[in-house]
């Protein structure tokens, strides 16, 4: 029989609470006070009133957040993790161990001065709903422990399992060494090779965005005229000069985020430990895993570098996507030997059949014919530089024959493996039983150029993910339908077993 007694989260939970929604409206808050003059007005106490409200809505929160910490309670009782909350309704939830999957914690900046950390707990219902999941906000390491010891013991039922027994386990985990650990070398070279310079840019237009109506544009265009008039070197030196800042917030960014980035394999669970100012352990149960994708963009292709990626089903391991980041990134010839320690049932060399040549003409974007006028009329209101613009046509074929030159199968008799290119290559490897759907697909072009396409659909996320075999030989996409079909069992004909 499991304990009783009830517990209750740190207090420094209130004020994570607290920060949690302020964060959401800082940049509204922000704009709300650019848009009023920053302080400036009329002097009258009526053109306080949005600071009141704000002034308002922050101690509103931070009550609202001591009273769900107050109102916080978890226990164990009948082998199963309970929880009881609410601000206003008292809400109640029962969580049997057996159906957690997995605990995944979190040091933030608020944890790490009081020893504490977070803790989500992932269950076999995660979903999308979420209903079955919980977290812990802020409970000492020691708590957290204690909830890993009565979940073990609730799902193998070893009740006579001692401190002593759980300390040496501990301390076997310790000493067991991670199967990979991104160097401060390779944080360099993700950050350069990401998209994290875009990210730059594209964040500082929706900040910027916030603020249109106080910005002078007129007066701005006027200054770049001035400006460009001293010459091109200044402006390469100002291009120069943003693509670094661009870097260094890309490099910062990536460290924040991947920082001491390390995999570990235990218990038929995948544990991947990361980040600097916000420290995360999250746990993938290798039954989850549908799907192992090996990524290559064209700068890490280049370089021999790869991003390896796992399509999960089920849970919020990703809150946004359930496609995680298993490597961020690793040389290509270092892959294999890694992930046939974690995944022994998959075959990682593959001898892959490519598409026909006569396939080729498929993967040209012939929807780009349209846009011929367009080009035309670029190029005469803006000649000569509109004359760029028809670079895009020879750009797309060759674009198209990149991608026909990518595209393939290979197969054996347990697993399914497919390349294609949009930009990235892309290489999946997927299990046969993983394999939710196979779909052949065949056009009135393609059937007179007797090729067809595959789609095979794997659970992913709350849906799935769509992988597509494109223009195939038809013999070759029959062969994959007879492959996935399930073994038929033939029927017994007893009156033939009957003796004459």
């Amino acid at each position: 029989m499991m304990s009783k007694e009830k517990f209750t989260l740190h207090p420094i939970s209130a004020v994570i609470n607290f920060v949690k929604v302020l964060k959401e409206m800082i940049i509204p808050l922000v704009v709300v006070i650019a848009v009023n003059g920053f302080g400036g007005g009329s002097g009258s106490w009526t053109s306080y009133i949005i600071y009141i409200i704000y002034a308002v809505l922050l101690i509103a929160m931070l009550v609202s957040g001591i009273i769900e910490w107050k109102r916080f309670r978890y226990w164990f009782e009948e082998e199963e993790l309970r929880i009881e909350y609410g601000l206003f309704v008292k809400k109640k939830r029962y969580i049997p161990f057996e159906r957690i999957q997995s605990l995944n914690y979190t040091e933030g900046i608020f944890h790490r001065p009081f020893g504490l950390i977070k803790v989500k707990v992932e269950t076999a219902g995660g979903g999308a709903t979420k209903e079955a999941d919980a977290e812990l906000t802020a409970i000492t390491k020691e708590a957290a422990e204690q909830i890993k010891k009565e979940m073990n013991l609730a799902k193998h039922k070893e009740s006579t399992i001692s401190d002593g027994d759980l300390q040496q386990e501990e301390v076997a985990k310790e000493q067991r060494k991670p199967l990979f650990r991104m160097s401060r070398k390779d944080l360099f070279i993700l950050a350069s090779t990401s998209g994290g310079v875009g990210v730059f840019f594209s964040g500082l237009a929706v900040f910027v965005s916030q603020f249109s109506e106080l910005i002078p544009y007129e007066t701005i265009y006027n200054e770049i005229i001035m400006f460009i008039r001293f010459g091109a070197l200044l402006i390469a030196l100002l291009v120069f000069f943003t693509l670094l800042v661009a870097w260094i917030v890309s490099v910062a960014i990536t460290f924040i985020n991947y920082y001491e980035f390390t995999i570990w394999v235990e218990d038929q669970e995948i544990i991947i430990t990361r980040g600097l100012l916000e420290k995360k352990k999250i746990t993938i149960p290798l039954s989850r895993i549908q799907a192992v994708r090996i990524v290559e963009n064209p700068l890490r292709q280049l370089t021999g570098h790869a991003t390896v990626i796992v399509d999960s089903a089920g849970g919020s391991l990703a809150e946004k996507d359930e496609k995680i980041r298993l490597i961020p990134l690793i040389k290509k010839d270092k892959i294999n030997p890694i992930l046939v320690q974690i995944f022994p049932n998959y075959e990682f060399e593959a001898n892959f059949t490519r598409v026909p040549k006569r396939s080729r003409k498929f993967f040209y974007r012939l929807d780009f014919l349209w846009m011929i006028p367009v080009a035309a009329c670029v190029s005469y209101f803006f000649f000569p530089f509109g004359l760029f613009s028809f670079l895009l046509f020879p750009l797309s074929f060759l674009w198209g024959a990149w991608q026909h030159k990518t595209a393939g199968y290979w197969m054996d008799e347990k697993q399914l493996v497919v390349q294609y290119r949009l930009f990235s290559r892309v290489s999946i490897w997927m299990e046969k039983k993983r394999i939710q759907a196979m779909t052949a697909r065949t056009t009135y072009f393609q059937k007179k150029a007797n090729v067809s396409s595959i789609m095979t659909t794997i659970k992913s996320g709350v849906s799935g993910s769509s992988t597509t075999i494109p223009h195939i030989e038809k013999a070759d996409a029959e062969s994959l339908l007879k492959w996935y079909e399930p073994t038929r069992i033939e029927p017994i004909d007893r009156e033939k077993e009957q003796p004459l």
